[in-house]
């Protein structure tokens, strides 16, 4: 499985964005698809996630209400739409899937198999 993540850039605080992660693979049902970040100097840590089968989502705390996790069955394609940012949500994205995952480690990197190269979204005070 490979995966791309593409949409970051530059953004002032309070607007927009859409991150896009595509997916060299046939399905992705079974898998859960997570979103990452990682700014600098900083651990990676986790924004959201879905089920892909189920549609079940989760976000990390600090981007509830501002972000949101989608898919898209037909374009096998999952997205992150950001609203509201803050400098402090500057970081590099990652997109990540996971084949198995239990529910406790859906937010815990290592539970994912595969990831994405990373795009970077820098937001302006």
């Amino acid at each position: 499985v490979q995966l791309q993540a593409s949409g970051g850039g530059l953004v002032q605080a309070g607007g927009s964005l859409r991150l896009s992660c595509a997916a060299s693979v046939r399905t992705f049902s079974g898998y859960v698809m997570g979103w990452f970040r990682q700014a600098l100097g900083k651990e990676r840590e986790f924004v959201a996630a879905i089920r892909w089968s189920a549609g079940t989502t989760y976000y990390a705390d600090s981007v509830k209400g501002r972000f949101t996790i989608s898919r898209d069955n037909a374009k096998n394609m999952v997205y992150l739409q950001m609203s509201s940012l803050k400098p402090e949500d500057t970081a590099v994205y990652f997109c990540a899937a996971a084949l198995r995952i239990i529910l406790s480690m859906t937010r815990v990197s290592s539970s994912y198999d595969y990831w994405g190269q990373g795009t970077l979204v820098t937001v302006s005070s």
